[in-house]
């Protein structure tokens, strides 16, 4: 299993059982155990390669452990320690793994709660745990940029030299896109006074910051709505277009065009509310699998949900009644999840859209049993 597909797996089953988690032991078992073997790669039933509870004793502190500790070639390569998954994360509350990083080889710490995974290493002073984290994995707001350098983490393609190359760059750019996005969401005084400077005489007194305040938040939300609108029309216009199919096969409608885009727009409108980004190609395959599907019911039937871990077709915007799943999240390869009569889904591979055609009569026995249900 590649690292995306069992990050999207671990993701879907955060999902469904968080909630049910109540201790720390709960959420090594269900969480962390698993990431540790389906996305690093390793066997959690191996001393040679995971050893639970690991015991270094520092100093006057003696019999203190570290929940994992990842072995590669008889040397301790990476100690985990985990809280329970409705715990925040932070390093002050991870004495023991700040203290092993000092006295083991390890040069990766990560300090997990199951669902966020902060990795850290010793760019500030050699031999000492950083503060603040290289890289961060959120299982509920997947970036999928940190797939290559998770990749050189994992067991069957292990690069510390490259990690750690790569290390400080992650770090500050990582920590430069949250303070962005922060400060998209929700604008800072600081951040306020800069703009208001540069496009105002006026004095920075309270009553102006605050106005400019929502002045600002009113403007960062239109400029990435028009951004994404700009992009859209440009990737329609230069040959896009022939992504979405009209409903009797032949080329897109202008109507069918702006439909598109301005889903895309209401989408990307809901993602700055729920995390869920919608792409172009998600709403092209979606209108392929939609044409399809009207040679069994009517159009309006056929609709669409989009989740953090794949996209769903449905019918009468039931989730019960799944037509369809795109898994277009991984960069490596795209899957269509057809469902059978017990809701197993069976996942396809797909090098591009056009491939969707090819389970065309699987995807219209899908919708007759679902219309006649």
């Amino acid at each position: 299993m590649g690292i995306e597909e069992g990050i999207e797996d671990l993701s879907a089953k955060l999902r469904a059982q968080k909630e049910s988690i109540q201790t720390e032991e709960a959420t090594k078992n269900a969480f962390v155990m698993p990431f540790i073997s389906r996305v690093l790669g390793y066997d959690v039933f191996n001393p040679l390669e995971v050893i639970p509870e690991f015991t270094a004793d520092h100093g006057m502190k003696k019999g203190e452990k570290v929940d994992y500790a990842i072995m590669k070639d008889g040397e301790v390569q990476l100690l985990i320690e985990c809280k329970h998954v409705g715990d925040p994360l932070n390093v002050k509350h991870a004495s023991q793994l700040f203290r092993y990083f000092s006295v083991t080889n390890a040069r990766i710490g990560v300090l997990t709660n199951g669902q966020v995974y902060h990795f850290f290493t010793d760019l500030d002073a050699p031999n000492i745990m950083d503060q603040k984290p290289f890289l961060v994995l959120d299982l509920l707001d997947i970036d999928e940029v940190i797939y290559p350098e998770l990749a050189k983490l994992t067991k069957e393609t292990f690069n510390l030299d490259s990690v750690l190359n790569s290390a400080e760059e992650l770090k500050y750019v990582g920590a430069l896109k949250r303070e962005l996005a922060e400060e998209f969401k929700e604008p800072g005084k600081d951040f306020v006074r800069l703009l208001m400077t540069r496009v105002t005489e006026r004095r920075a007194t309270a009553d102006n910051l605050a106005l400019f305040s929502e002045l600002v938040g009113k403007a960062t939300k239109q400029f990435l709505k028009e951004k994404v609108h700009e992009r859209l029309k440009s990737a329609l216009h230069e040959g896009d277009i022939s992504d979405i199919p009209a409903l009797d096969g032949g080329e897109a409608t202008s109507a069918q065009v702006h439909e598109s885009t301005e889903n895309a727009i209401e989408a990307k409108e809901l993602a700055d509310k729920t995390g869920v980004i919608t792409t172009e190609e998600e709403l092209a395959g979606y209108q392929i699998i939609k044409a399809i599907a009207c040679s069994e019911v009517k159009p309006h039937r056929v609709t669409h949900r989009d989740s953090k871990t794949y996209f769903g077709i449905l019918l009468d915007d039931n989730n019960r009644r799944t037509i369809a799943r795109l898994h277009f999240n991984s960069k490596s390869q795209k899957y269509i999840g057809i469902l059978d009569e017990d809701k197993k889904e069976t996942r396809h591979p797909i090098d591009d859209l056009e491939d969707i055609y090819l389970f065309a009569d699987q995807i219209r026995t899908v919708v007759s049993r679902l219309a006649t249900d």
